[in-house]
Order: structure tokens, then sequence, then C-alpha cells
């Protein structure tokens, strides 16, 4: 089984909708030879994974909750081919228990390594807050993807998911899980406008080989080859206060080494 994880320090930019669509991607028939058993699970208070999978009727909704998984040792669900382990109240009261952490961390590698063999994807929605329900599933998962819209705040989440000082994906590939493969990041919810396409090439150069031209969706390649090539400078350079120099934006997910040695 293998284990990815949608993160990133910025709500709104659509990991719960990217999870829910991998998660039926991967599980249905007709995408052979994918039709894999697949294991969802929500660690997002705002349950928003858990309201769209519930709703689709497509899923096992395990009647253990995900707060479980990470504080119950012996944590057990239902087995099927497409299991959702759904979010619950109780995740919001887990950072306030610094003493458990570690339990939580241990406790969910221990269920992932039991469910193993009955599932060949897990794929964990988490929420954009720091804290141990994002810590836990990326010290113990292999690859995590970062969903991300082309504006300034979501591109300073990423900025913070690399390099953040104890939870950044790099410290933790460094140190806790150096098997974690960050597969990148994708642009979600892409609207062809200057600012986007701007942030887009700024993202581009500053990340080349995590924000490739194959990530670009193609709603945007194609609506861009409509725009008169006359408009060449982005409406979001004259006004409004979501602006920054693509230089300010590459030195934001610039790795911490070389920020500093900047």
């Amino acid at each position: 089984m293998k284990t990815i994880v949608l993160a990133n320090q910025k709500g709104g930019v659509g990991k719960s909708a990217v999870a829910c669509q991998l998660a039926y991607f991967f599980s249905q028939p007709i995408n052979q030879p994918m039709n894999k058993r697949v294991l969802v699970i929500d660690l997002d208070h705002q349950r928003n994974t858990t309201k769209a999978l519930r709703t689709g009727g497509f899923c096992v909704v395990s009647a253990t909750t995900s707060s479980k998984l990470l504080t119950d040792p012996k944590a057990d669900i239902e087995h099927a081919e497409f299991v959702l382990v759904p979010g619950d109240g109780d995740l919001l009261k887990m950072e306030k228990k610094a003493a458990e952490h570690n339990a939580y961390a241990s406790n969910l590698l221990a269920f992932l390594a039991r469910v193993a063999d009955s599932f060949d994807v897990c794929i964990i929605d988490t929420n954009p807050n720091p804290d141990i329900r994002q810590l836990s599933p990326l010290v113990v998962a292999d690859y995590v993807l970062a969903p991300i819209e082309l504006n300034q705040e979501a591109i300073d989440g990423i900025g913070d998911l690399l390099n953040h000082e104890n939870i950044g994906i790099r410290r933790i590939q460094a140190t806790l899980n150096k098997k974690l493969k960050f597969l990148g990041i994708l642009p979600n919810k892409v609207e062809p406008t200057p600012f986007q396409r701007d942030n887009f090439r700024a993202l581009s150069t500053a990340m080349p080989r995590n924000t490739s031209s194959q990530c670009r969706p193609a709603s945007l390649q194609s609506r861009n080859r409509q725009r008169s090539p006359r408009r060449k400078r982005p409406a979001c350079r004259c006004g409004g206060s979501a602006k920054r120099p693509a230089a300010t934006l590459g030195a934001k997910c610039a790795p911490s080494s070389t920020k500093s040695h900047n």
C-alpha cells in the first residue's frame, strides 16, 4: 500500500476535492489497471472529504473515526474495496495534547501497517494548520502532493509547507521520514487571468522540478492561447493587495539553505 498525503498550509485550495477525485479515480474498474483498493482518511476537522464521499455513496464509511486512528493503538476498520475513515470533532482537541503527539504518529503508523495488505492506496486529507493532524501523516506517508491556487496566499502556504522549521517537508525528509517524496505542486481552481499566469511562471522558475509544464491545467493553456497578445501587463500589478514580484515568490519557496545563503 502506498500512502499519499494532500497538504498545504492554506485552506480553500482544493485539497479535499483533489483527495476525493483521486480516490474515485483509483477505485473505478473502468480505469484498469487503476482499479485499486482505496482507503481514505479524513484528518481535517472541517470534514469536506467526509461529506463529499459519504454523499456520493461510492464507499463504505467506517464506524471508526480518524481521531480514533491516532488515539487507539488497536483501532480497526471495515474491510472493503473502497473505505472512508471519516473526520470528527475530536480532531480539534488533538493539538492541545502535546504529550500524546508521539503516540498519535506511532498509532497511525501501526494502523497503516495493519491494513497494508487490504488496500493498494491510502489517501489522507489534512487540515491547513501546521499541527499534529498534518505532521503525523507526513511522518508516516510515502508521498505528499500540494494542491495550490495561483494566488499569493496559497503560494505563501507552499513556502511554509516546504520550509516550516518544525513540520516543513524538507525538515521531515531530513529527520523523521526519509522515504517521503514530494510529488509537487498541483495548480487547482485555475482562472485564466494574467495574475495567475504570472504566478505560475514564477513558481515554475523557482521550483522547476516540482511545477513542471505538465502540471499546467489544459484549461489555462487553451484559454491563454485565446487571449490578446497585446495584453502583456497583469491587471494585478496595477492595484490591489495580492501582488508580489516574481522574484519574491522564488525566495519564498526556495529551500531554507538557499534562502540563508542568498
